[in-house]
């Protein structure tokens, strides 16, 4: 595929950034449409492909009509602690990112990729894995061609060059992967934001139907 047109959400976050500046360096995508609450920095190493790149400053919850577009990922996420609330959590994780995909397809993308998590079930009774399941089904019904679903366990990255706050269990978690071990499950063990978006960018674009990432399979 060549000249490639993607629609972008969560490009400020750990996955998101790494998946903005992985698109801006593939040949075969023209545009990168970054849907963005506020403008962003372009990373220092990507800014030879600003021309690629249209930010958008949208409301997530009063989307407009996108223009035309081949691909779409969709990499919005908080935790409860920084939303303030399990509505505000729902709000970015669920609603947003549907709110993308319902428009993206209406713009005519039939490929997409998410930023999900380890544990996402509709049916479970923790709150984060529930929404995060959801979503997913939420998805899966939409009838995109191909729909690639990435899901990490704790994510490792620097949070405080993009200007996020440190999650203590994503360092405990890499502190104890890092103790432990080959004795911790791969699926389990704490992965690079890096290599996420590496997976889901490889995937998406040669996707058949549903396709679900693990985190083991990705930390590779």
């Amino acid at each position: 595929m060549t000249n490639r047109r993607i629609i972008l959400a969560g490009a400020t976050g750990l996955v998101g950034r790494e998946l903005l500046e992985g698109l801006l360096a593939d040949p075969t995508v023209a545009e990168v449409r970054a849907l963005v609450r506020r403008p962003l920095a372009l990373p220092t190493r990507s800014a030879g492909h600003s021309a690629q790149l249209t930010q958008q400053v949208v409301d997530f919850a009063a989307l407009p009509a996108l223009p035309e577009a081949d691909e779409a990922y969709l990499a919005l996420g908080t935790t409860i602690k920084v939303a303030g609330s399990q509505a505000a959590f729902r709000a970015v994780d669920f609603e947003a990112n549907l709110a993308v995909a319902r428009a993206a397809l209406a713009a005519g993308v039939r490929r997409a990729g998410l930023v999900s998590a380890m544990g996402a079930n509709a049916r479970s009774s923790v709150f984060y894995n529930r929404v995060k399941g959801e979503l997913e089904d939420a998805l899966a019904a939409l009838g995109f061609d191909a729909l690639v679903i990435a899901r990490p366990s704790l994510l490792v990255g620097d949070r405080t060059a993009l200007g996020q706050p440190v999650r203590p269990g994503e360092r405990q978690g890499e502190r104890l992967a890092r103790w432990l071990g080959p004795l911790v499950p791969r699926n389990v063990r704490p992965i690079p934001a890096a290599r996420v978006a590496r997976a889901l960018l490889g995937a998406v674009p040669q996707a058949q139907g549903l396709e679900r990432l693990l985190s083991g399979e990705m930390n590779v």
